[in-house]
């Protein structure tokens, strides 16, 4: 049975998860372009601190990464899940599901009462996996991003952690 560990992120994960990014890009779930060689995974925007790592065997295989839902005081009560990603070779192995797991128990830790995300709805795999964890779909945003040629839409999904 292999070794799955999930744990915070170090700056020394920068470059591991840089290449995992870029590797497992996909117009399945990214809206962003696909980040180039040599660009760092971390930003002044979004340090290591948002970031829980996956290793599977030692090997850096998957990321979540958590924050604040916005910026208010009044909404601190929410964590919102920014972006979940696990490299081809290690799926249905349980990372994203533990990463998922991780997450809740997280933001359960930073006294978070809601977790919240956001998906492509054609993403058929993460919103399984979601669902699967108790997220359900709480709004719908049609047509809300050009991708790939077609209008996709962007779900709105969350779940209670009290």
């Amino acid at each position: 049975m292999p070794d799955l560990r999930i744990r915070p992120a170090t700056l020394a994960d920068d470059q591991p998860l840089a290449r995992l990014d870029r590797a497992v890009w996909s117009p399945l779930h990214a809206v962003q372009p696909r980040p180039r060689p040599g660009e760092p995974f971390f930003t002044e925007r979004s340090g290591p601190d948002e970031i829980l790592v996956a290793e599977l065997d030692g090997a850096v295989v998957g990321y979540l990464r958590l924050a604040p839902a916005t910026e208010l005081a009044c909404n601190a009560h929410v964590l919102q899940i920014r972006g979940l990603a696990v490299a081809e070779e290690a799926r249905g192995a349980g990372v994203g599901r533990a990463l998922l797991r991780a997450a809740q128990e997280e933001a359960r830790r930073r006294s978070a009462r809601r977790l919240t995300l956001r998906v492509l709805a054609h993403n058929t795999p993460a919103r399984t996996l979601y669902e699967s964890e108790g997220f359900v779909v709480e709004g719908i945003l049609p047509e809300e991003f050009w991708l790939d040629g077609k209008y996709v839409d962007d779900v709105l999904m969350g779940r209670s952690l009290v």
